[in-house]
């Protein structure tokens, strides 16, 4: 879906407050469903979430973790619900077979370097992961979902947008009423400057949490590629304007932009058109890795589609050690929950 532009307007927006007795009713039954038990895995299960819809960075957040766990001797395995996927699961993803049709486009960017389960209901995913050898279960997304014991929360906040106006769906971007969320917050990732995020990471940080910043970075070989070219981006994720962002601030000669929705399942209508605008001006056509893997089919990246230039970023933090004793500690506690009991 493509965000409304009331969601990041003052909370006092008349749709937003016509809006309010449905998102009051919606944020009712979300915290109730929030507090139903689960079903608590033998492994440690950490979560990469965040307070609303669209998108924060969770997807660079869970590659950053993987990489960090698998320092730390660790076998980290995704379970992820599929969003957008037409496989209900739990299945292990394919790469090779599988097409972001079947399973969702980030459990297929992910697969590219860890393993990736997909299933609906969570809980059924935890026995197909641990057949994985995992010793720990990286949660991409379901912060809200009860289904499965949470470890330790992750939540991602971009700095610049924060959570919008502050209330909850359809008022608002938030998933559920924000207090109860907070509450359920292990550790705040703050992703880019700005201070939208302040008023949240004071409160986080006043109940003895840690707020850890970072950045998105992109790779080297994304901007060899694109260094002295003039650029036609486009992208169908949560926050376009990130990735626009990112691409100004990184030093590339964008030109022209185009948003799609979330998600956004484009046809080959659609890139022959944006490859013919890029074209008719000399520009490079870019986007990101996410939408590169909807573009995917089962052989690979269809010939179509070859012209466009992936952009890939990784997210950096400011105090990785920080990240890393947060990490080892939650991991060291899970453990000795599950031997007392």
């Amino acid at each position: 879906m493509r965000e409304p532009a009331f969601w990041h307007r003052p909370a006092s927006s008349w749709i937003a407050y016509l809006l309010s007795p449905l998102a009051a009713l919606y944020g009712a039954v979300a915290t109730r469903r929030m507090q139903r038990p689960g079903v608590e895995a033998s492994i440690p299960v950490l979560c990469v979430g965040n307070y609303h819809v669209g998108g924060a960075g969770k997807t660079p957040t869970v590659l950053t973790l993987a990489k960090l766990l698998r320092e730390l001797g660790e076998r980290p395995v995704v379970l992820s619900r599929g969003y957008g996927g037409r496989l209900g699961g739990p299945v292990k993803v394919d790469p090779g077979s599988h097409t972001a049709a079947d399973v969702g486009d980030e459990p297929l960017m992910l697969a590219a370097t860890l393993p990736v389960v997909v299933a609906r209901d969570r809980p059924t995913g935890l026995a197909l992961a641990r057949t994985q050898d995992a010793s720990v279960i990286l949660m991409d997304d379901g912060f809200q979902n009860p289904g499965v014991v949470k470890d330790a929360s992750l939540i991602v906040i971009d700095g610049v947008r924060g959570v919008g106006n502050g209330r909850v769906f359809p008022a608002g971007p938030l998933r559920a009423p924000l207090v109860p969320q907070l509450a359920r917050t292990d550790a705040l990732i703050v992703v880019g400057d700005g201070n939208a995020a302040h008023t949240i990471a004071v409160e986080i940080e006043s109940r003895g949490k840690p707020v850890l910043s970072a950045h998105l970075t992109p790779d080297q070989a994304s901007l060899a590629s694109l260094r002295g070219v003039r650029v036609l981006a486009f992208t169908g994720i949560g926050d376009p304007a990130r990735f626009f962002r990112t691409l100004r601030l990184s030093g590339v000669d964008l030109v022209r932009d185009r948003a799609f929705a979330d998600h956004h399942v484009f046809t080959k209508d659609e890139i022959d058109a944006l490859i013919a605008d890029a074209r008719r001006d000399g520009l490079t056509l870019v986007t990101t890795e996410k939408d590169l893997a909807r573009l995917r089919d089962a052989g690979g990246l269809p010939a179509w589609a070859q012209a466009i230039v992936p952009f890939a970023v990784t997210l950096e933090f400011e105090q990785p050690a920080a990240l890393r004793r947060f990490v080892t500690d939650q991991l060291a506690k899970a453990r000795e929950r599950r031997r007392g009991k």
